[in-house]
């Protein structure tokens, strides 16, 4: 037995065991949000009521990947105008985006990678194709694809360096997989390489459909309620605030506010990246003895709020567009930084830590054109905030600046239908 089905032989061994520990894994996750204890049936391969068929389906795992999926999803109905719709994820929260995004779709969970469960998925949906977002590698989900002859892409490719070394490790196992997909469109050159160093073929560099996303109306709408609540104070938005096993990232922005920059005049909003850390994070706010509000009570935020939680989902850019200067979280711990794009999308000066391996051709573009800046550490990051906000000279170039950067890097979801549909064509 050689190398590649050795591996092979060992995954599958695996998934017999696999099965017996999900389900505490949900157990726990569902302690800190519920809804992971809601539709178990559909992760676990059993068969779907009223399954659509013959759709165009779109796996995006959580919130980022489903709302990148949007301009992609609009150019693809342009050549597949007849097509319904089929999303899954693997998050409760990307699942509750998805149906609010795209009313029209059928939603749900894709099963884990075990190899009954992704057949009974295949034979239920039969897509007349499939997109995988970004990073998404599943073995035997691709093989069985392959074997049922359903054409799957991989799309806003994006591949860290950190996650190559991972990869690498198990690449009999992950190549072949790789092999069988009809397109890979990467995000940079960089991602196309270290792609290709782990077995992708077909690929194109097609730019990120991150770019192509724009603020929609509602979210404007939204903003202007907020400013109304806020009044006329200066207001700094930390957003998709993370923790790793080591810190706690609104921890250690609320140390830094605390020490270098805490008044009356500022606002500090702070928007965790999960729902979970909403409560927790109030909490912490308000032991360290800052007036603290939160964005559910529907409230007018008082002259001597010193910090306003953002506990809700889907509402970032109306956050973000309220902003005078922005800090994209995720950066600040080893996490790799969430979506540094939309803040820039929308004309905000944005700063961000030393932990961007998720998007580090974005941060380095933005640093170059002027459009945002890195900073070591949060005191750092208190310090250049304020800075900014003394400075609106400053803080109108940084957004004239974004966007110019936004506009050069338009168009990645049209590249990707085009390429999709011109390799269904050539078959």
């Amino acid at each position: 037995m050689n190398k590649s089905m050795f591996i092979g032989f060992f995954y599958q061994l695996l998934w017999p065991f696999a099965a017996r520990l999900l389900p505490h894994y949900l157990r726990r996750r569902a302690r800190l949000s519920p809804a992971y204890a809601q539709h178990w049936p559909e992760r676990f391969g059993a068969p779907y009521p009223q399954p659509l068929k013959n759709a165009i389906w779109i796996h995006a795992v959580s919130v980022g990947e489903t709302r990148a999926a949007a301009p992609l999803i609009e150019a693809l109905k342009h050549y597949f105008p007849d097509k319904p719709l089929l999303i899954t994820q693997m998050t409760p929260t990307g699942r509750l985006t998805a149906q609010q995004l795209y009313p029209e779709a059928q939603c749900r969970y894709l099963p884990y990678d075990k190899k009954n469960w992704v057949q009974q998925f295949i034979q239920d949906h039969q897509p007349h194709l499939g997109i995988l977002m970004e990073t998404e590698i599943w073995p035997n989900l691709m093989h069985q694809c392959a074997q049922a002859q359903i054409p799957l892409f991989l799309v806003n490719a994006r591949l860290s360096a950190k996650s190559e070394r991972g990869y690498l490790k198990v690449r009999p196992l992950i190549a072949p997989a790789l092999a069988t997909l009809q397109g890979c469109y990467a995000q940079t050159e960089a991602d196309a390489q270290r792609l290709k160093n782990i077995g992708a073929t077909h690929i194109q560099v097609c730019g990120s459909t991150k770019y192509d996303i724009t603020p929609p109306a509602a979210m404007h709408t939204l903003a202007q309620t907020f400013k109304q609540r806020i009044g006329a104070r200066s207001v700094v938005v930390c957003a998709s605030t993370r923790a790793d096993k080591n810190q706690d990232e609104a921890a250690l922005l609320l140390q830094a506010w605390q020490k270098h920059a805490a008044s009356a005049s500022t606002l500090l909003v702070i928007i965790p990246r999960h729902p979970e850390r909403f409560d927790r994070t109030a909490a912490l706010a308000r032991s360290m003895g800052f007036k603290v509000q939160k964005r559910s009570d529907e409230q007018t935020i008082a002259a001597d709020t010193q910090v306003w939680i953002g506990d809700s989902m889907g509402e970032l850019f109306a956050y973000y567009l309220c902003a005078d200067v922005a800090f994209v979280g995720g950066s600040l711990v080893d996490t790799g930084c969430q979506n540094l794009i939309e803040p820039l999308a929308c004309g905000v000066p944005t700063l961000f830590g030393p932990f961007v391996y998720n998007f580090s051709q974005t941060a380095a573009s933005a640093q170059i054109n002027g459009a945002a800046r890195q900073i070591a550490n949060a005191d750092e990051w208190a310090h250049t905030t304020l800075e900014l906000l003394q400075a609106p000279q400053q803080r109108t170039h940084m957004a004239t600046q974004a966007a110019s950067m936004i506009q050069q890097h338009q168009g990645a979801g049209q590249r990707m239908a085009q390429a999709i549909f011109n390799q269904l064509q050539s078959v």
